[in-house]
């Protein structure tokens, strides 16, 4: 049986005050944002002892999840799967569509339903849109509904990415001010990439933000997520001229071209010489700016970045695991025994 595509829509994330499902960034208000910055980075040093780290495994040693990735991820699969490890969640996997009984003609809805007879949690990444969405309606009719987390659904969202980029974000600004007020870059493929629509999304919690979208002419921001933002007041500009802007940006970042999405090729034709950064552009960005990508990446960054204080891909990608380590302390309402294990150390 074919289930029927359908597109993003927004899923309210809590259900009796707690947080349940994250599908969609544009539900995130900036008490939660704040509420799971702060929280990722107390578990973070509750980990970095013995003690704090065995006391967090014994927090969800009940709990299971279903990790179920039916699109290639490294990066996103290893963090959820050691943020659940952190705390001592149980996991079962699906990374090959072709051993799930969706092979045998069964509904994508009908396999989510035995997923969910299994597991407390789902984290899906899917190629196509709207799955995350489907499934969190789906949980949401049901006797025993089960918390979905989108992991990443086709090329329209990626909210717990967006959370990591706005922690990566906040802490790097920690002693600028934070986030507000601040001149955000954004290059390469906007038009398909994920990262940089859901993290446009969360900017409207934010005061004073402005964003410059820096792509080829072909792969531009799409007019939805610039609706989105000129609705809640968020400036931004658009340019094909990095240089121009480098010097005013407090932050870029940067994204590959996603040719996973392409349907006739198209990328092959574009020049990414004007939207790459190397030593050059190094040399035009302010000095305490960083540099951001979701990775993986392409030529798009030249590896002699890395060594440049301001490059914070890689903080960043770590950043995700302790992010995800408190959405899922959020979602299983065990947040409010962090203080507990602080006073033991």
């Amino acid at each position: 049986m074919v289930t029927e595509v359908v597109t993003e829509t927004l899923v309210l994330p809590t259900r009796g005050g707690e947080l349940f499902h994250v599908i969609d960034p544009r539900v995130f208000d900036r008490r939660l944002l704040d509420e799971l910055c702060d929280l990722a980075t107390r578990v973070r040093a509750l980990a970095k002892s013995d003690t704090g780290a065995r006391a967090l495994q014994n927090l969800l040693t009940t709990r299971r999840a279903m990790l179920y990735f039916t699109q290639p991820s490294t990066r996103t699969f290893l963090s959820f799967s050691n943020a659940c490890h952190v705390l001592g969640i149980r996991t079962s996997e699906i990374r090959d569509p072709s051993t799930s009984s969706e092979m045998k003609g069964e509904s994508f809805e009908d396999s989510i339903r035995t997923f969910s007879s299994y597991v407390d949690v789902i984290v899906m990444r899917t190629k196509e849109s709207g799955r995350a969405a489907q499934a969190a309606r789906l949980m949401d009719g049901i006797p025993r509904p089960v918390p979905v987390i989108n992991a990443g659904s086709g090329s329209d969202q990626h909210p717990t990415q967006a959370l990591l980029d706005i922690y990566t974000l906040a802490r790097s600004f920690a002693e600028r001010g934070g986030i507000d007020g601040k001149v955000i870059g954004m290059m390469g493929d906007l038009k398909r990439g994920r990262t940089v629509r859901s993290l446009c999304y969360l900017m409207k919690n934010y005061s004073g933000v402005r964003l410059v979208f820096i792509a080829p002419q072909h792969f531009a921001m799409q007019s939805d997520v610039k609706s989105h933002l000129e609705q809640h007041g968020v400036r931004f500009t658009e340019t094909q001229s990095l240089p121009e802007v480098l010097p005013e940006l407090d932050a870029l970042y940067v994204t590959r071209m996603q040719t996973e999405w392409d349907t006739a090729e198209e990328s092959r034709g574009v020049d990414l010489t004007p939207f790459s950064i190397g030593v050059r552009e190094l040399a035009l960005l302010k000095r305490d700016a960083i540099i951001m990508h979701p990775l993986p990446r392409g030529p798009e960054i030249d590896p002699v970045v890395d060594q440049d204080p301001r490059a914070m891909y890689w903080r960043q990608e770590r950043n995700g695991m302790w992010t995800r380590v408190a959405v899922l302390l959020k979602i299983f309402g065990a947040e409010t025994r962090i203080p507990e294990l602080e006073a033991q150390l």
